[in-house]
């Protein structure tokens, strides 16, 4: 397959014009709870004071932040640290590390997980946790406005809310896909696109980032005064625009390692423009990966990459959306696109910590959608887990997933396994054709996004996910920053790729003769 190309054609003018979409569901669950509920209490978390003990204007020389510390009840009494993942069966089991430490791995050299303490949490009802959770969407009220900390108290407990870095990420649109599930996937009646690539820098990552870059900046300022002097990443373009915005804001120095001609100019262009230091690398992610790791070791340059286990705090806070967005009621199965496989654990940990506490009875089934040329854990699953091996990754149009060594490979069997989840893969034709397609009837999906769908289309095609299934299919970034493979695709100049949803404008001569003969002709002589 031929890597996608910076050439103008026919259609550059064409896509220059944003794509809207249409929201339907239901938002009637989104109401605030009533305030004489006898488990309110003011012990319980710092936001329930801060966003209903007042309905008067702050005064106009405050900000949010002044005014959310001035409301602030009392100190949290939940806590959250690092354990050994999973834990080792010859180690320390008392190993445990404080969220203050600047560590990513454990003494035996494998992954680190933020765990929480449950039983705190669990003296509170669930339905406690889905009324505070409910009562904050969409406020200004500081930080609780935010997708991310309007569920502080499951992210990151015991940080101040001063110094948390926030660019009121999340809240992103679930999107009902009713065309896509009528026409082209049996009746599907249920299907439903969380398009989380809707936020600040346009992909999810800003979910991760902003509990990372958070805990960052708590950790620069006193009392703790680490001397950590920027925080760096090796990306496939979404991770590198996240951090370099969120760094951006806190003012923090950014250092970004990408592969060289391997991103789109879109995501390029983030992070230079947010100011981050931008190396250009003559590899692929797993040699800027390498890279990254051995420069965080010996500078005081903080990891942010998903080896770091934060990001992921952020992140499974889209699955506690999706609860919330169906008010409340899980859905049949999930399906998420898969690179370096963070995000289908921290998927897999949002709904399983509603359902250990209480917010919901079950969790759905995941499905970890891989590009073909980049499937190491397609690979794993077929060999029913036995045989895991890494692999040079081959060039595909989803580049944000094009990681053949994946650090979270462990964390992902994990979660697919408690969930009686499953992989699939998709063809680089498969993936372009399911993109054009989700277009076609209203969406505008990035080609990560399309690995999923096509992902969908195929386990429909076996008959695993029935025609009743509520099914939610998670698109990572905007179609924005693709637009060159969306180009190329509509002017059939992707080698060997036959592009049957191709839609390119058509030449006609200025008169009004030549435009109605065109036009009889598209729209079937009905004119």
């Amino acid at each position: 397959m031929a890597t996608p190309t910076a050439t103008t054609s026919s259609l550059s003018l064409l896509f220059a014009h944003p794509h809207s979409h249409h929201q339907r569901f239901d938002r009637s669950h989104l109401r605030l709870p009533p305030r004489a509920a006898a488990h309110r209490t003011r012990c319980a978390t710092e936001g329930a004071s801060a966003s209903t003990a007042t309905k008067h204007r702050r005064p106009a020389e405050e900000n949010i932040r002044e005014e959310a510390a001035r409301l602030r009840g009392p100190a949290t009494t939940f806590s959250a640290w690092y354990e050994p993942f999973p834990p080792a069966s010859d180690g320390d089991p008392n190993e445990r590390y404080s969220l203050d430490e600047v560590v990513y791995r454990s003494t035996s050299g494998g992954l680190l997980d933020v765990r929480h303490d449950m039983d705190a949490l669990a003296r509170f009802p669930g339905s406690y946790w889905r009324d505070l959770f409910d009562s904050r969407v969409g406020r200004t009220t500081w930080p609780y406005g935010s997708g991310v900390w309007s569920k502080k108290e499951f992210v990151l407990p015991e940080i101040d809310s001063d110094h948390i870095v926030s660019l009121f990420e999340g809240n992103s649109n679930l999107f009902w896909a009713e065309r896509l599930g009528r026409e082209h996937l049996g009746g599907m009646n249920d299907l439903w696109v969380k398009q989380c690539g809707i936020s600040h820098t346009g992909s999810f990552k800003d979910l991760g980032m902003t509990a990372l870059v958070s805990q960052v900046n708590r950790l620069r300022r006193a009392p703790l005064s680490r001397p950590i002097n920027g925080v760096g990443c090796a990306s496939t373009g979404d991770t590198s625009a996240a951090l370099s915005a969120y760094c951006a804001a806190a003012g923090i120095p950014a250092i970004v390692f990408l592969p060289a001609d391997r991103i789109s100019l879109q995501q390029l262009i983030q992070p230079i423009a947010n100011g981050a230091t931008v190396l250009s690398l003559d590899t692929d992610f797993d040699g800027c990966m390498r890279l990254i790791r051995e420069v965080t070791a010996e500078l005081p340059i903080y990891l942010a990459n998903s080896l770091n286990s934060l990001r992921l705090e952020g992140q499974k806070t889209a699955a506690i959306e999706i609860l919330q967005q169906f008010n409340w009621q899980v859905p049949d199965w999930v399906i998420i696109p898969g690179g370096n496989l963070g995000n289908i654990y921290a998927f897999y940990k949002g709904f399983e910590m509603c359902r250990a506490l209480g917010l919901v009875d079950r969790v759905p089934r995941l499905v970890c959608a891989q590009a073909a040329n980049a499937n190491p854990l397609y690979r794993y699953f077929k060999s029913g887990y036995t045989d895991f091996q890494s692999l040079v990754a081959g060039t595909t149009f989803a580049s944000a997933i094009q990681i053949g060594d994946p650090v979270s490979i462990d964390r992902a069997v994990v979660a697919l396994k408690a969930t009686d989840g499953i992989v699939e893969e998709a063809t680089e034709e498969e993936l372009m054709d399911a993109t054009a397609l989700a277009d076609l009837t209203g969406m505008f999906a990035c080609p990560h996004t399309g690995v999923a769908l096509a992902a969908l289309f195929k386990l429909r095609d076996q008959g695993i996910i029935g025609t009743n299934d509520r099914t939610v299919v998670v698109s990572t970034a905007h179609g924005l920053k693709f637009t060159q493979s969306k180009i190329d695709y509509h002017d059939k100049n992707i080698k060997d790729m036959l592009c049957q949803y191709a839609n390119p404008p058509i030449s006609v001569k200025p008169d009004f003769g030549s435009v109605m003969d065109v036009l009889q002709k598209k729209l079937n002589g009905k004119i």
